[in-house]
């Protein structure tokens, strides 16, 4: 019985020592932290994260190779919860979402017959797949058989369509996707998405500066979804009111239904069309942000570029506070264009929605003056824009020019703009042929002149300035001097405009922008016989906000007093600088400084997120166009007109500053919109006027 118990206590002794012993060669240690992150997740096992299981998942955080968000259960407490447990940021916590970027489906021809698996995987195996559009849809529905959660399917013209309210954003369509076109983003990462060349993009979409989704909003107004079509533009660009009036559309010069049918389909009007339905409705449509992060933000200057920056910033979680020189924000939309082409009450609507967002605002502020770098840093700004504009007129450097009569044309316009007092006489010049000259003779017009000339040193054809606004002036009684050069400006006897000396010119080689060079006549000097001169001939940034001694000085600039940046994350030598708008690009298009702004945006939030500030993976179509993309014949389109843009007639409209382009009625909105092909890189409709009859 001894000899039993003492062989049972020996064989309990071996055991435990090589228990012991097994324990430390083959130890295997688990980071408590798995436990702890496991424990906050759903429990559910769904499998939307990506993972085989919840245990799983929580492994992939621990190991740094999945975000404190993962799971598409848990809200942001558990998220938040789950960073501290790993000592890092929750970041935005924002729900992810599908996407499908291709439209074209089966609109898409056919390079050769297929006859094997139908799975999309398998065909994209043989050359890419059997149509031509090497980027597009291949419509087998591998998307649909792998989300567990119903929430896509294949429609009718042949491309998934994603439920959003099914959508839980567990990533298994796009990890399927041979082609990229399901893509699972959050809003922010959709918001400042920058063009590619690899995108599904049309060639009006490729053009517009703002990177807007022309084919989708003009379907979504097609089809009366107006507060979808809204919501698509405000996607790329906040200021839809503003630039629905002032914008010159580039986007319509590429437009495929110009190719074959006389005139291109009026984008801009559309966009106005859409942007006036909801501002007239009464209320505003509900606008998504992302929590806050707690990163702060400076934008110096309220225009365009400020606003959108501003405005995009704000969207993805950043409080934004707008430093604004004049008394009111705006910028050039305020202060340089008329009245009776964007209604200031328009712009207050639009700038009030803005700011709605909850991003602070201070005016008649300058910086250099009232608070610098310094009190920008020191008050505990993470990064700050600078959107300063371009406000320094060009002179002509002619004798005379600052005799009393004479202006510049963006402090005339400024100063009509903030309903201050100009004394003008009954005669007046202006000089310059862009879109500023023609904006203050107009205004001059408006304004009671008796005789108002446009005087430009080039022809019509050269004139800068867009064609309808040209056409305008002429209608309202402009007289223009084209091939005049100005020599003097003629002085009477109280140091006042008496008259304007200029030289007959002709056109001789093309210069460096490829017009040709007006050449002087020698002989040919002709006087006018005006009273007031207005030189509109371009503007510069004005640099005083360089304070000498300060941070602020080691600012690069361009030759031409611009903000140095890299065009592609608008960041500038000193890291946390950023800037856009004409400020850094010189005097541009409004869209174009809408654009700048919200690519800065983007720098940005890579700045204060610690991540390298360079552009995407991708390359950046940067405005250029798709090769493939650019047709020179568009068979089977229906011939269709483009309905005329609404205005009011001259002898109504030069009596006030009433807006003198309107709106699009509904029936000829929806008519209009049905114009359009439905384009992407290589497919369209033929003719979308016969589906929308």
């Amino acid at each position: 019985m001894i000899e039993a118990i003492l062989f049972t206590l020996g064989l309990g002794g071996i055991c435990g020592v090589a228990l012991s012993v097994a324990s430390k060669v083959f130890y295997v240690y688990e980071d408590p932290r798995i436990a702890k992150v496991e424990g906050l997740l759903a429990g559910a096992n769904c499998g939307g994260c990506g993972y085989a299981g919840c245990s799983s998942a929580a492994v992939a955080v621990v190991n740094g190779e999945a975000p404190p968000n993962v799971c598409i259960l848990v809200g942001p407490e558990n998220v938040s919860a789950i960073a501290a447990i790993m000592g890092s940021e929750a970041g935005t916590a924002e729900p992810l979402k599908s996407y499908n970027n291709c439209q074209g489906g089966h609109r898409a021809t056919d390079r050769f017959v297929y006859q094997g698996l139908n799975q999309c995987s398998a065909v994209s195996a043989l050359y890419g797949g059997k149509r031509d559009c090497q980027i597009g849809c291949l419509g087998f529905g591998d998307c649909v058989n792998a989300c567990k959660f119903d929430a896509l399917c294949i429609g009718p013209n042949g491309y998934p369509i994603v439920d959003k309210d099914k959508c839980v954003g567990c990533g298994a369509c796009e990890r399927v996707c041979p082609k990229s076109i399901i893509e699972v983003r959050t809003m922010s990462q959709r918001l400042l998405h920058l063009n590619t060349e690899d995108d599904a993009l049309a060639p009006c979409q490729q053009t517009c500066p703002a990177e807007i989704d022309i084919p989708r909003y003009v379907t979504q107004i097609r089809e009366g979804e107006y507060d979808s079509a809204v919501d698509t533009i405000r996607e790329r660009n906040p200021l839809l009111l503003a630039c629905g009036r002032v914008c010159p559309h580039p986007c319509e010069e590429y437009c495929r239904r110009s190719i074959e049918d006389e005139e291109s389909v009026s984008i801009n009007q559309l966009k106005r069309f859409a942007a006036d339905m909801e501002m007239n409705s009464g209320k505003r449509l509900p606008i998504s942000k992302a929590p806050d992060t707690g990163r702060r933000v400076a934008v110096v200057g309220g225009g365009p570029a400020g606003l959108s920056c501003a405005y995009f910033l704000r969207r993805v979680g950043h409080n934004v506070t707008i430093f604004e020189a004049m008394p009111k924000l705006g910028g050039m939309l305020r202060y340089g264009i008329p009245e009776y082409r964007l209604p200031k009450a328009v712009l207050d609507w639009e700038i009030e929605g803005i700011l709605n967002l909850g991003i602070d605002h201070h005016t008649n502020v300058k910086m250099g003056l009232d608070f610098d770098l310094g009190s920008l840093v020191g008050g505990g700004f993470d990064a700050i824009f600078m959107g300063v504009g371009a406000w320094k007129d060009y002179k002509l450097k002619i004798p005379g020019e600052n005799l009393t009569g004479c202006f510049t044309g963006i402090n005339f316009l400024s100063a009509i703009g903030n309903q201050e007092k100009v004394d003008i006489g009954k005669r007046a010049a202006v000089i310059g042929g862009g879109n500023t000259a023609i904006d203050c003779v107009r205004t001059l017009i408006r304004m009671g002149v008796e005789k108002v000339y446009l005087v430009y040193r080039r022809t019509r054809k050269e004139m800068p300035a867009n064609d309808v606004e040209i056409v305008a002036a002429e209608h309202e009684g402009v007289e223009f001097v084209f091939l005049a050069a100005p020599n003097k400006v003629i002085e009477d006897e109280s140091n006042s405009v008496a008259g304007l000396e200029y030289l007959k010119m002709e056109l001789g080689e093309p210069d460096a922008s490829g017009r040709r060079r007006p050449v002087p006549v020698e002989g040919s000097e002709t006087v006018l016989d005006v009273d007031t001169i207005i030189t509109a001939i371009g503007q510069s940034p004005d640099t005083a906000f360089r304070t000498p001694g300060t941070r602020m000085e080691e600012l690069n600039l361009t030759r031409w007093d611009t903000i140095d940046v890299n065009p592609d994350t608008c960041q500038s030598n000193v890291p946390y600088i950023f800037a856009a708008g004409d400020g850094a690009t010189g005097p541009a298009l409004v869209v174009d400084a809408i654009g700048g702004g919200r690519r800065a945006a983007r720098g940005i939030d890579l700045f204060l997120k610690g991540k390298p500030v360079t552009a995407q993976n991708r390359a950046l179509l940067s405005q250029r166009h798709i090769p493939e993309s650019i047709f020179t014949c568009v068979p089977g389109v229906g011939q269709s007109k483009r309905k005329p843009m609404p205005e009011l007639p001259v002898q109504e409209r030069i009596h006030s500053f009433i807006e003198a382009d309107l709106v699009l009625a509904e029936p000829d909105a929806l008519e209009e919109a049905g114009r359009c092909l439905n384009c992407c890189r290589l497919c369209y409709d033929p003719d979308k006027q016969s589906n929308a009859a």
